[in-house]
């Protein structure tokens, strides 16, 4: 099947590793041209030499915190600058701290804020006047299963990503009629490096190891295991190409059945 990608102009934010970079590795694979971002500069550098040396495509790295107020609206500028133009735009960061209610300040709330859920506000925003221009806008938010049932120990991820599935409902209702369509995949338990932090952590307070803690979560799921990033990453590019043009407002669970609800 032809996504109708070959061409487009694509930003994916939080790409230098796991989802982000699974992701735009493959809208490149289908002839995108894309900018990549992440914080860390030699990362980013070596995932743009990984997608060009396999792609046609262009790849642009540009690094910059996307938490940082004034990054996204320059990040945005720049990519549109480098592309000619901009149609597609991933908004994907990576996740806040794991921890209980009680062990976090106002801080770490507001720091958590700006990551997982202004960041995405932000960019957007910077990004609405280049989407107008474009016949194919589309824009994908990426969040977690979490909001829809909520995960131990990731307080501030499970409160602050419903935030952002709500904004880009929203989005997609007030901004349907100029063309731009606004979806969001909610992720469950990912084989990324963010999961391996987080078990790590989990096996740390649990006094396991890291495989029995993998091997516990993987149990979670009707299919036994975890996701691969490149799992996420084909339901992604097909929600921003192209192909699926009548799909708006869609909040879609890639979590191999884990939330136990019918909605």
């Amino acid at each position: 099947m032809d996504l109708g990608l070959r061409g487009k102009k694509a930003l994916v934010t939080g790409a230098s590793r796991g989802l982000g970079f699974a992701t735009a590795f493959a809208l490149a694979k289908e002839g995108a041209d894309i900018v990549i971002n992440s914080r860390n500069k030699e990362m980013l550098s070596d995932a743009a030499k990984q997608i060009a040396e396999v792609t046609t495509s262009k790849v642009i790295p540009l690094a910059g915190d996307v938490s940082d107020a004034k990054v996204p609206q320059e990040l945005i500028k720049d990519s549109a600058e480098a592309l000619g133009g901009l149609d597609l735009l991933l908004t994907n960061s990576g996740g806040p701290p794991p921890g209980s209610f009680e062990s976090f300040d106002d801080a770490t709330w507001l720091k958590a804020v700006d990551l997982s859920f202004l960041s995405h506000v932000r960019l957007i925003r910077a990004a609405l006047p280049f989407l107008r221009e474009s016949s194919n806008a589309s824009v994908l938010t990426v969040s977690s299963y979490s909001v829809k049932q909520p995960i131990q120990n990731l307080v501030l991820s499970n409160s602050i990503r419903a935030a952002t599935v709500n904004l880009t409902k929203t989005l997609a209702l007030e901004l349907g009629g100029d063309g731009i369509r606004f979806n969001s995949i909610l992720p469950g338990w990912t084989k990324t490096e963010r999961v391996n932090e987080l078990l790590a952590a989990r096996a740390e307070a649990n006094q396991s190891s890291i495989e029995e803690e993998f091997a516990k979560q993987a149990k979670d799921s009707p299919l036994r295991r975890m996701a691969t990033p490149e799992e996420f990453a084909n339901v992604a590019v097909f929600l921003l190409s192209p192909a699926a043009s009548y799909l708006t407002g869609v909040m879609l669970s890639v979590d191999g059945g884990m939330v136990k609800g019918v909605y």
